[in-house]
């Protein structure tokens, strides 16, 4: 379900708003939708505030954990 924001923004924004969304063929909301989006995701925000599910995002090698701690132990030799 949609929720609504209102937001003030002066009236050189809203007109600069207004020409972007029409270059894109959308309205004003799509295009702030989408730029919301947009700027989460560079903001690294988009997977959540959740540490377990940023670290699973980052899809890095796993291995067990003991065998992860003999490579390291040997990599300081």
């Amino acid at each position: 379900m949609s929720r609504r924001l209102q937001v003030l923004i002066p009236p050189e924004l809203d007109e600069n708003l207004e020409k972007a969304a029409q270059r894109s063929s959308m309205s004003k909301g799509a295009w702030v939708r989408i730029a919301l989006q947009a700027a989460l995701d560079r903001s690294g925000h988009s997977a959540g505030d959740d540490a377990v599910e940023r670290l699973a995002a980052l899809d890095a090698p796993t291995s067990d954990i003991d065998q992860m701690l003999v490579e390291i132990d040997a990599g300081r030799l």
